[in-house]
């Protein structure tokens, strides 16, 4: 046989086991199942609400379905392993299960969607998605879809992190198929990320290379003293009135306060008292407003 012949009949194997089972342990709550093989044989891991019902009085019932299993469906040397499965709402075959049941009870369908959806996120479910479909109004069929959180829907990630559920109700009009796709609490998102608080570390400002400081501190100039006896008179001048644009001797008389200087490479530089900017001390100045 074939590589691809192989394949494909694995395929076809592993759904009508899942076909088979879903007829057989319906009341115990079949949740799917999970199969590998082995070289000492075929390990099958059955999830159920109730996994007495399928071990049964004396181990009856699974021992007929390993019978069953190794004549049917011509598994070699199968070993079931019946797990319970703690929370039912979050098992999407489960869940599909009783959406049809429902359906089939004859409860409407979008209030058993609505009903179901909100059971499903309640139990702490990242996202979900619920798909009707048949004829659920009219003589035409339909598809009634109900989403809530995030949900993935391709790539490698939709095929491993969703859990995947389909059941039928058999109604008069036809057959209702109800899928149901629920993404688990434990799963993590690619592409999520959370940031955690904490203290960011001082960061010291550095200065820019070849800048030194020269601070230049004004120098009080002293008071002329009057000595006693002595008459001084001083000669009054006229103060011209200043032009617009003064030279750096007369900024250095109008500006008050302390006056820093530095060296940024050639250039010397210089910042007043009150202003964050530093500008070279070549440059005009403009008279300040009072």
């Amino acid at each position: 046989m074939g590589v691809e012949r192989k394949f494909v009949k694995n395929g076809l194997d592993k759904a009508q086991m899942a076909e088979y089972f879903s007829k057989q342990l319906e009341r115990a709550g079949y949740g799917g199942m999970n199969i590998n093989r082995t070289p000492m044989g075929t390990q099958v891991t059955i999830f159920a609400e109730k996994p007495g019902m399928i071990i049964g009085k004396g181990g009856k019932t699974i021992h007929k379905i390993t019978h069953d299993l190794g004549t049917i469906f011509h598994v070699d040397n199968p070993q079931i392993d019946v797990q319970e499965v703690k929370i039912p709402e979050l098992n999407a075959q489960m869940m599909a299960s009783r959406l049809a049941a429902a359906i089939e009870r004859g409860l409407y369908f979008r209030k058993a969607g609505h009903n179901m959806l909100r059971r499903i996120m309640e139990s702490g479910a990242l996202g979900c998605e619920i798909d009707i479909a048949g004829k659920l109004t009219g003589p035409r069929k339909r598809t009634e879809k109900f989403v809530a959180g995030n949900m993935l829907h391709a790539g490698n990630p939709a095929m491993e992190m969703v859990d995947k559920g389909f059941a039928i109700a058999i109604k008069k009009l036809g057959i209702i198929g109800c899928r149901v796709r629920i993404v688990p609490p434990s799963t993590k998102l690619p592409g999520r990320f959370k940031t955690i608080p904490g203290d960011a570390p001082a960061i010291e400002a550095k200065k820019p290379e070849g800048i030194k400081e020269l601070i230049k501190t004004p120098v009080a100039t002293p008071k002329p003293v009057d000595t006693p006896g002595t008459d001084v008179k001083r000669p009054e001048v006229a103060v011209p009135e200043q032009p617009e644009v003064q030279s750096m001797q007369e900024i250095d008389s109008v500006h008050t306060g302390n006056i820093e200087e530095r060296q940024h490479g050639d250039v010397i530089e210089h910042k007043h008292e009150g202003y964050d900017y530093w500008h070279p001390a070549s440059r005009m100045h403009k008279k300040e407003e009072n």
